[in-house]
């Protein structure tokens, strides 16, 4: 749970500058990628990624516009990251203009729950995070190159003349 608005706004910028490169890795081809025939395709995480920023902020009270559950996915890479980039910048902004510091301890009702204010935005992150090592996994089966996140990956080890951790 965030206690201090300035932990989540610099924390957000590490995740969602996480988040883009991996979008950025991403082929127009590897939308349709998937772990199963029910699982949800490497597109579909994407654009969950990027629904889930107004929805979940709205619910919570927060002004951030953007395209609903319901809106279907962009076909183009292009398409996802262009609106992820555009609602992530949004995030910090919106959570300042009404939030401060003290409200984050503040329970508001959340998906039948009261949440404190600061674990709204905790959850956001989290879940931005879960989805993403998601997409890595599929990214892998789809051959492309996955961006390290919290270090180098298999890839950048051996750009860099080291050998991948194992």
């Amino acid at each position: 749970m965030f206690r201090t608005i300035d932990d989540f706004v610099s924390t957000w910028a590490w995740e969602s500058e996480k988040t883009g490169r991996v979008l950025a890795n991403l082929t127009d081809a590897a939308l349709e990628q998937r772990a199963d025939p029910e699982g949800r395709t490497l597109g579909i995480l994407a654009w969950h990624l990027v629904t889930t920023i107004p929805e979940m902020l709205q619910h919570a009270g927060l002004p951030v516009m953007g395209p609903g559950h319901d809106v279907p996915a962009p076909n183009s890479v292009r398409g996802i990251a262009h609106e992820y980039g555009r609602l992530s910048i949004s995030v910090p902004s919106a959570v300042r203009a009404r939030w401060n510091d003290a409200a984050l301890g503040e329970a508001i009702p959340m998906y039948g729950q009261h949440w404190p204010r600061g674990q709204v935005l905790a959850t956001l992150v989290l879940h931005q995070t879960h989805h993403r090592g998601q997409m890595t996994v599929l990214m892998r089966q789809a051959g492309l190159r996955v961006p390290g996140t919290y270090g180098p990956s298999r890839e950048e080890w051996v750009a860099m003349g080291q050998a991948p951790a194992t």
